[in-house]
């Protein structure tokens, strides 16, 4: 029996793995990078490796203080082994990504077994959210690994019973590591977390005796606080103006214009989170009501006592729904908010969906189950209505965009969006077939879990790929030309939009001209040495007399490089 177990425990952790190797690593490069974050990113980790500099990340050779070094450190690595291209800046967050499933899938397994391990890890990576995440080259997705690991770790030292006070060590340097990677959000996420579950639970008293709060404070210290100091000796008030500016000052202050209601993650997390999302309320609410029903038969047959309780199966689902619910009220009350600032959620989300839907596989009638699967068909319905009404909708706009994108306006999707669409509407037909019948209810799981897996696949390979190839390319394209043939002394300039990509792909420092600030140019073409410009043809007229006979060096769908001698 123990056997067949392992066994079981060993195909299911390969199955999680191999899915989140196609689904991450997959055409990992075949996308240009993306404007703004990316595209920033990838470029301060090129720029970290040229110069040898491993504390203060730059970004066109300008100090960036947005974030701290950790991520950089990972593409450094990534580019000395793969060379600096869209794969290797990428290819961190990839593998955090699996790693992140697979810490998934080994802590379920270890505290509920392999079957509800196998379904928790794999409504964590079978997501809409998670899988963008795991594709792009931002801090997220090894934030959400460290603050996993951190949340699991805690959980299996304080409730265990073998090498507790490693596990908590673990806890406490994963934290320290987050928060290498992202600022306060490191060891926000986790508290979050942790201190409501130790308050509604009355376990404070036992975690000041067990859980090693002052070995927490020394080992967070050690690991984190070098870097931070470093950081503040060299460069002293101006970065820790930044630092508080990108956190405190992001936090009660929309930046970009990222505002928003109190209500923004709502459908984020609806969209976010599919095919799962609408599971997920019902599991939720679920849970709230067991939870009251239990806190009621303990009142009347065994009354906690705080700093005496051990750990009892149902206590996950409450440390995980109240892990869930603590970190979507904090990203909601912030004032700067982003669809992708609730990633570390998601393994909550994952946990509370897993635990409902292995109680429901078990139960003839779940309470919500049916809800919960109307609301996805009508959800995936729609969502393949936008896709099939994709193409039309960016025609009508195609104008406007093309101010931006130059080639807007002759840009074809291709079947991309309507073979997007028709997955969607197959997959929705098939969960109300499966779905409807007690019969064969069981295969819930994988007809969603194989929609979102297609959709994402064909969406990233086909819809995605055009997109980069007419949109994000042409002005990187330019760039990789130019830059092999500037010298130290010359300059080469972006004219128009934003797209702060090109200086990865010109691997060279780059002058950033905005409309009306053409001017600007005249004194950089009168200066020393030669000057290319890359701009959208539209915009051509719009330079200075000085530069009517710099001749067209290349074009990419709407894009020029012109030189001058």
């Amino acid at each position: 029996m123990n056997d067949s177990l392992q066994v079981r425990k060993v195909n299911h952790l390969l199955l999680v793995i191999g899915l989140a190797c196609v689904l991450f690593l997959s055409g990992l490069g075949s996308v240009g990078l993306t404007d703004r974050d990316e595209g920033r990113n990838a470029e301060a980790g090129r720029e970290m490796l040229e110069s040898g500099d491993w504390i203060t990340p730059t970004f066109n050779y300008e100090p960036r203080f947005i974030k701290p070094a950790f991520l950089y450190w990972l593409m450094s690595a990534s580019y000395a082994a793969f060379d600096a291209n869209e794969f290797a800046a990428r290819l961190p967050s990839a593998l955090f990504g699996i790693g992140l499933i697979t810490l998934q899938y080994l802590f379920l397994a270890h505290v509920r077994g392999s079957a509800v391990g196998a379904l928790g890890a794999l409504m964590l990576l079978l997501n809409v959210e998670v899988i963008i995440l795991g594709r792009q080259a931002l801090t997220d997705m090894v934030l959400m690994f460290f603050t996993t690991l951190s949340t699991y770790a805690f959980w299996v030292g304080f409730n265990g019973t073998e090498r507790r006070r490693y596990w908590l060590a673990i806890s406490y340097a994963a934290m320290a590591l987050g928060t290498l990677d992202k600022g306060p959000p490191g060891f926000l996420v986790p508290l979050l977390g942790i201190v409501p579950y130790l308050t509604v639970t009355k376990q404070w008293k036992r975690y000041w005796r067990e859980g090693v709060p002052l070995g927490g404070v020394v080992i967070f210290l050690a690991v984190a606080l070098p870097y931070y100091a470093a950081m503040l000796l060299l460069h002293g008030t101006s970065y820790s103006s930044q630092a508080q500016m990108h956190t405190l000052s992001r936090f009660l202050n929309p930046f970009y214009g990222w505002g928003g209601t109190i209500l923004f993650y709502v459908p984020v997390l609806l969209v976010g989170f599919f095919p799962w999302s609408a599971f997920l309320a019902v599991a939720l609410y679920d849970m709230y009501k067991e939870w009251r029903h239990r806190r009621v038969h303990r009142a009347a047959n065994d009354p906690l006592e705080g700093g005496q309780q051990t750990a009892r199966d149902q206590d996950l689902e409450l440390f995980a729904a109240l892990w869930f619910v603590a970190v979507f009220i904090f990203f909601s009350v912030g004032a700067t908010r982003l669809p992708h600032y609730i990633g570390p959620l998601y393994p909550a989300a994952a946990i509370v969906t897993a635990l409902y839907w292995a109680r429901a596989a078990h139960d003839p009638a779940p309470r919500g189950f049916r809800a919960a699967l109307v609301t996805t068909i009508v959800i995936g319905s729609l969502l393949a209505l936008m896709f099939a009404a994709l193409p039309s909708v960016f025609s009508a706009f195609a104008e406007k965009v093309s101010k931006d994108f130059p080639y807007a306006t002759q840009f074809d999707f291709g079947a991309g969006p309507y073979a997007t669409s028709a997955v969607l509407l197959i997959g929705m037909a098939g969960l109300a077939y499966v779905g409807f019948s007690q019969s064969r209810r069981d295969r819930v799981f994988w007809m969603a879990g194989t929609t979102l897996a297609l959709v994402m696949l064909i969406t990233w390979h086909f819809t995605l790929s055009q997109l980069s190839r007419y949109f994000l390319a042409p002005p990187q394209e330019l760039a990789s030309i130019a830059g092999p043939l500037l010298k130290p002394t010359d300059r080469l300039i972006v004219y128009g939009p934003n797209r702060p990509s090109t200086v990865f792909y010109a691997k060279r420092k780059i002058v950033v001209i905005r409309r009306n600030e053409e001017d600007n140019i005249r004194s950089y073409v009168n200066e020393p040495g030669r000057t290319m410009i890359i701009l959208p043809a539209a915009l051509r007229d719009n330079l200075p007399d000085e530069t009517a006979a710099f001749p067209i060096i290349q074009e990419r769908y709407g894009w020029i490089l012109i030189a001058g001698s």
